[in-house]
């Protein structure tokens, strides 16, 4: 399991704290961070439909069966030869393992090179992987991040950075998308980091124990 870590010295850190001081609230609080990456790329994606409109507990559980269903080798091949009811029989719908099938497909024929994807731009690699059924923008963005490792990636429809948002800059709910597409060309070219520290405030319950940044300064 690699890891990646943000140091708030990091050059890249000091300048979004420079460039947004809300930001730098938050990530003086937070402090440095570490991120976990999923480098096998074909299961990475996997990880995703599974969790696609799913709590991450569920999501958690049928990965888990689906490994021990593949005896710890989830693959291209090993997805193609399980059948329809093996698949459905660890909590999978009908239509994830016809998504998963057509990941399977479009892997196994090489109709996406999984492994060339690190040598194309940002905009290329979305396209490829939203042509395979069942994956969308937002999870290309995040292979996009926890895959290939790209640090200027933001994901404007991911709920988690949403609420993040909405909890630090103190706008409406109805507000939260707007903000985040306001920030963007101020927090370029660390769109990455920016989220790493919006998901931070949703995975330490800050959006839950605080009304705002400046309830935890007043502690």
């Amino acid at each position: 399991m690699e890891k990646i870590k943000i140091y708030q010295d990091d050059k890249s850190v000091e300048e979004l704290c420079n460039a947004d001081s809300q930001m730098k609230k938050l990530i003086q609080i937070i402090g440095d961070i570490e991120v976990v990456m999923r480098l096998d790329f074909f299961t990475s994606l996997v990880r995703s439909m599974i969790g696609q409109q799913i709590s991450v507990q569920a999501a958690n559980a049928i990965y888990t069966r689906l490994e021990s269903l593949m005896e710890n080798n989830i693959t291209a091949t090993s997805i193609l030869k399980a059948s329809e009811q093996r698949l459905r029989s660890i909590g999978l719908s009908a239509r994830k393992v016809i998504y998963l099938r057509d990941l399977a497909e479009k892997v196994y024929h090489n109709e996406v090179d999984l492994q060339k994807l690190h040598k194309l731009d940002n905009q290329t690699v979305i396209k490829q992987l939203t042509s395979i059924k069942g994956i969308g923008k937002w999870t290309a963005e995040m292979f996009l991040i926890f895959s290939l490792g790209r640090m200027n990636v933001l994901a404007l429809d991911d709920i988690g950075i949403q609420r993040g948002a909405k909890w630090l800059y103190e706008v409406e709910k109805s507000e939260r998308r707007k903000i985040l597409a306001e920030k963007q060309p101020v927090w370029s070219p660390h769109l990455t980091i920016a989220s790493f520290y919006l998901w931070e405030t949703v995975h330490l319950d800050l959006v839950k124990k605080y009304n705002s940044i400046e309830d935890i300064g007043g502690e």
